[in-house]
């Protein structure tokens, strides 16, 4: 007695499914949202004198379409968490800042950039977008 496998119907339909799942897929992945780009970008020196000035120079953009970009420095030092030294006024295009500070003792401060988009001029709820690498400067 000669016995017939029945798997050809069974592996067929497998593929199909297995197919129809990639392609589905792909199509899913293609009309996906397309993510905003934008970068932020800060300078400072390296090292700096107590009592001198340091200039900390930033500046950023995205093309979020909708918002209006305000840039702003933060600094975190001596203990401190993050607070905002300076910000940019609130512009349409590219925003950016440059703050002036000195230190009073030594030792590390550092600083970074963070871009918020806004709705209005006078937004209440801004949305962070984009934030800088930190820079750290050494007061010696």
């Amino acid at each position: 007695m000669t016995r017939t496998k029945k798997t050809g119907m069974k592996a067929r339909g497998g593929r199909v499914a297995v197919i129809g799942a990639l392609g589905l897929a792909s199509v899913a992945l293609a009309a996906g949202p397309a993510f905003a780009k934008g970068s932020v970008d800060i300078t400072a020196p390296h090292t700096a004198q107590v009592g001198k000035t340091i200039t900390i120079k930033a500046h950023g953009g995205d093309d979020s379409a909708g918002y209006l970009h305000q840039l702003c420095v933060e600094e975190k030092g001596f203990g401190q968490g993050w607070h905002q030294e300076n910000c940019s006024a609130v512009v349409k295009g590219d925003a950016q800042v440059t703050t002036h500070g000195t230190s009073a003792r030594r030792g590390n401060l550092e600083f970074r950039a963070v871009l918020y988009g806004l709705t209005s001029t006078h937004d209440q709820k801004p949305v962070r977008l984009h934030a800088s690498d930190v820079a750290t400067v050494h007061v010696r």
